[in-house]
């Protein structure tokens, strides 16, 4: 009876322990959605009733007058983050594959992996202050350009250091079979050890877009803001983490309404944009697996 007691006990104890380990899990998982859950409610409570289409065809009204909306301002974040795309996904991921291919144990490669932690670490609006002396002040005006820089700049380390992370995750059986094949190792690089990453240098490249699209100090110093219709390049432009800035700072009860649609308006957007680059890339892997 004791040696079939004792099993008995050693069984029930596995199986608390697993259920509490289990029961811990779902909780941090719960932790970790509550907060958007929360927050997307609360905007969509506080923002939904101003949302018309006025709101996404208009131009801000004066100061006094209702309605107007942020169509401006949508299609200027939409112009800055083109930019800040265009600029700082490729050299982030360049950086990442050479610090992951070609740089391993260098001193410069310590160097550039180091750069990027401190980068990662710099306050926005640092950024956009080294963006105003560098850009804005030889130019002499505010800009789309600069404020496209200020966070592609911005999303240089994330990428940077997500796609080193990927790549030293591949198999160097992967790499072997390559080069043992005849194929150059920069294609090699690219045509298959970047691809077999991909999945994971996507979801980096998300991460640095949602970071930036919210930032705000770094576009007072650079893009500083329009409340007309522009999509140059070389004016200033309106975007919405800065429209809402300032209608939430105003003391009119409009422009607070008009907040909160703003703030809902980008937040689905952000939300749009990573969930369609996540249903193409599902869609081409799933493509090329098969």
């Amino acid at each position: 009876m004791k040696m079939a007691t004792k099993p008995n006990l050693h069984s029930k104890y596995r199986s608390a322990v697993d259920q509490l380990a289990t029961g811990l899990a779902v909780a941090a998982t719960l932790l970790v959605v509550a907060p958007l859950v929360a927050i997307f409610v609360y905007l969509i409570f506080k923002g939904a009733s101003s949302l018309n289409l006025a709101f996404f065809t208009h131009v801000p009204k004066p100061v006094g007058e209702t309605g107007g909306g942020m169509a401006n301002a949508i299609v200027g974040s939409a112009v800055l983050l083109g930019v800040a795309s265009v600029l700082g996904i490729p050299i982030g991921i360049g950086g990442g594959i050479y610090l992951a291919e070609y740089g391993r144990g260098t001193k410069f490669a310590n160097a550039v992996r180091f750069t990027a932690d401190v980068l990662n670490g710099v306050p926005s609006i640092v950024m956009g202050i080294a963006v105003y002396s560098l850009i804005v002040i030889p130019q002499h005006h505010f800009s789309a350009f600069s404020g496209g820089v200020a966070l592609g700049i911005m999303m240089i380390p994330t990428v940077t250091r997500t796609t080193e992370e990927m790549l030293l995750m591949v198999p160097n059986s992967v790499r072997e079979a390559a080069l043992g094949l005849g194929v150059p190792n920069w294609r090699s690089v690219l045509s298959i050890t970047l691809k077999t990453a991909s999945p994971g240098v996507i979801t980096g490249c998300m991460l640095a877009f949602a970071r930036v699209a919210g930032e705000t100090a770094p576009l007072i110093f650079t893009a500083f803001g329009n409340q007309f219709w522009s999509a140059s390049l070389n004016e200033p432009i309106a975007a919405l983490p800065l429209q809402i800035y300032v209608y939430a700072i105003s003391p009119y009860d409009e422009w607070h309404r008009l907040a909160w649609g703003g703030a809902l308006v980008l937040i689905i957007l952000i939300v749009l944009a990573v969930s369609l680059v996540r249903y193409v890339t599902s869609r081409g892997i799933l493509k090329g697996a098969s």
